[in-house]
């Protein structure tokens, strides 16, 4: 049996222990979404920013889950909104548009009833 070079063997462990969270260029320009699932099912969350979808993650049902997330996803309007969708059903949740500066905190509660989830802007 053939052993892997010791270079790939390297680069496969330093890929392991890097960052998964999102970076910027800048970091004063990352801002924080803490989602709150009450909802008993899995929810993916995507932002909706610039005619742009982009998926962020998933919260586990009745969990709660903290995303840094990088000032691109902003643009130029510093405006976007959320979307997230419950992996099994047609449910959904979005929020009206908000007005984002870098280094703010989105704090969004989805409910059991999607449609009666709330957002603070803080």
């Amino acid at each position: 049996m053939r052993r892997p070079p010791f270079l790939l063997v390297v680069a496969i462990a330093m890929a392991a222990c890097t960052s998964h969270r999102p970076r910027s260029a800048d970091p004063q320009d990352e801002f924080t979404l803490i989602v709150v699932n009450h909802h008993w099912l899995d929810v993916t969350v995507y932002v909706l920013h610039d005619g742009q979808r982009t998926r962020i993650g998933t919260v586990t049902g009745s969990s709660s889950q903290q995303f840094v997330l990088p000032g691109r996803l902003l643009g130029q309007s510093h405006q976007l909104a959320l979307f997230g969708d419950a992996i099994g059903s047609n449910d959904f949740a979005r929020t009206e548009t908000l007005n984002i500066q870098p280094g703010q905190r989105i704090e969004w509660t989805l409910e059991t009833d999607l449609r009666r989830s709330s957002v603070g802007v803080y």
